[in-house]
């Protein structure tokens, strides 16, 4: 088994391609897991979304179990299945039951974000939920004390992760949970301080569980090395033109070529958009990566790097993948340091 707080993470969404089928993103997702179990990461993540054309992953417990069977060591998580469009039993016996396939490796990444469009909410049969009463009936499941006997029984842990922004940090303070936190919070291209007061009031308000005795931060964002700093912002851009189509037309769209992204006509606002975008990621070369996630870690007092990064080129990615795993085999990232960035002010 591998250790069972992983520092360095990768979160695939399993992205579509222009010119690819969503089959084709699906196997790409299982590909790049077994590969980053061969690179060293610690835990392997995958999401949920419906009805969007830009991500094939829409089901992380039917993925996470082709990716079981491929993989032997590295954990899987789900970053994360959303709450609202389901029942936290059926949760529960999915994940109880990729559990019992590769015991002691999963973790139940939680969220509560609606559908992408009003007809996907809609298909969903979305409705108002109570989010901190669903996460608490769903551990009780997994921990064997709800009302009713989960089937399979679990016979390893299946930790939970609330993946957070405000309010969702204190829901997962008041229920003992770690957090997977992400955009804004993290201050990178912006304003720092918000996210420092959020984490710090999440890690002095925490109360510890059986599951979780002290609270414990996980950062995601995009994170993409290259040779030269001018090839890594080209791995950026086409994820940020997504997000820049998306924001102005409601359409998420697969990855396109970077050659196609520069040629592409662009409104003022979709170049804002994707400057916002490019500037809440990390990239360059390994020296300038090292440096930023040093001192982005330091700052957040994260025990967990997962990066949810992505781009065209997936030989391109691969190979940013290997640089992010080399940069943590060793060296000032391989570990956090004690009491870094945990001050409860």
């Amino acid at each position: 088994m591998t250790d069972p707080e992983p520092r360095l993470s990768l979160l695939d969404r399993s992205r579509t391609r222009a010119g690819e089928t969503d089959a084709a993103a699906l196997t790409g997702t299982v590909a790049r897991a077994v590969e980053a179990e061969r690179l060293g990461f610690g835990r392997f993540w995958v999401a949920e979304h419906h009805a969007v054309p830009g991500v094939a992953g829409s089901a992380p417990a039917v993925l996470l179990a082709a990716i079981a069977g491929v993989t032997s060591t590295i954990r899987l998580g789900s970053a994360g299945v959303m709450l609202p469009h389901h029942q936290p039993l059926v949760v529960a016996e999915q994940f109880a039951v990729l559990s019992a396939f590769a015991p002691g490796r999963v973790d139940l990444g939680l969220g509560r974000s609606s559908g992408f469009t009003a007809p996907g909410r809609r298909a969903l049969r979305e409705t108002e939920r109570d989010f901190p009463a669903d996460l608490a009936e769903l551990r009780d499941h997994l921990s064997g004390t709800a009302e009713i006997t989960l089937r399979p029984r679990p016979t390893a842990p299946v930790p939970m992760h609330v993946l957070a922004t405000g309010a969702g940090l204190e829901v997962a303070a008041e229920l003992g949970l770690p957090v997977l936190v992400g955009g804004p919070v993290l201050g990178v291209g912006g304003d720092p301080e918000p996210g420092r007061a959020a984490l710090a009031r999440y890690r002095r308000t925490f109360r510890p569980s059986a599951q979780q005795p002290e609270p414990r931060v996980s950062i995601s964002l995009d994170v993409l090395i290259a040779d030269t700093e001018e090839e890594a912002a080209d791995l950026l851009l086409p994820e940020a033109w997504a997000m820049a189509v998306a924001r102005t037309t409601g359409v998420f769209p697969p990855l396109e070529p970077v050659a196609a992204v520069r040629a592409a006509r662009r409104t003022a606002r979709q170049q804002e958009y994707l400057e916002r975008t490019a500037a809440a990621a990390i990239s360059g070369t390994a020296t300038t990566v090292e440096s930023r996630l040093a001192e982005l870690l330091e700052r957040t007092g994260a025990a967990e790097l997962v990066a949810s990064s992505s781009t065209f080129d997936r030989a391109a990615l691969a190979a940013s993948d290997a640089a992010l795993a080399a940069l943590f085999d060793q060296g000032a990232l391989a570990r956090p340091r004690a009491g870094a960035g945990v001050s409860s002010a």
